[in-house]
């Protein structure tokens, strides 16, 4: 803390994830919130790339988007990620629907993931139902842009 004039400067330290103020009080849900987006992040990015000996086609299944839902559904990926795969500060798990990784990169981070979500093997889930899925969650319409919403451009 920096001492200005008799009173504590508040200071961030975003990269940790809480403020320390006057008080000294720590915000332990922002700090829990940022941790696990940072972390979310990070195996999303440094996820390791599928090696091409491990490929069974060059190609990804193709997916069926009506099937894709209800596995998402049944398998139960919604609890976690919401029932559109707009992701959940409450569970730590990001927005995946529409995805923004390839199938190659989705099929990876979904076999072994990186933080709080259990790996999903080939057995438990097979390629073609994760393709369904993917489908499915490539089938969601992008979210409008902040500037086409009325009401934030008041």
């Amino acid at each position: 803390m920096h001492i200005l004039n008799g009173s504590e400067e508040k200071r961030s330290m975003s990269w940790v994830g809480y403020t320390v103020g006057a008080s000294g009080k720590r915000s332990q849900i922002a700090a829990i919130t940022v941790g696990t987006f940072l972390l979310s992040l990070a195996g999303l990015i440094f996820a390791p790339p599928i090696a091409r000996a491990q490929q069974s086609s060059d190609a990804p299944p193709t997916g069926n988007a009506q099937n894709g839902k209800k596995l998402f559904m049944s398998d139960g990926c919604y609890e976690c990620h919401g029932r559109e795969g707009q992701g959940a500060t409450q569970t730590g798990a990001v927005r995946i629907g529409p995805p923004q990784l390839s199938f190659e990169g989705f099929q990876a981070y979904v076999r072994a993931p990186k933080n709080q979500m259990p790996p999903y093997t080939s057995k438990a889930l097979p390629d073609q139902d994760l393709a369904d899925i993917y489908a499915f969650l490539k089938s969601i319409p992008q979210p409008p842009k902040g500037k086409d919403i009325p009401l934030l451009n008041k």
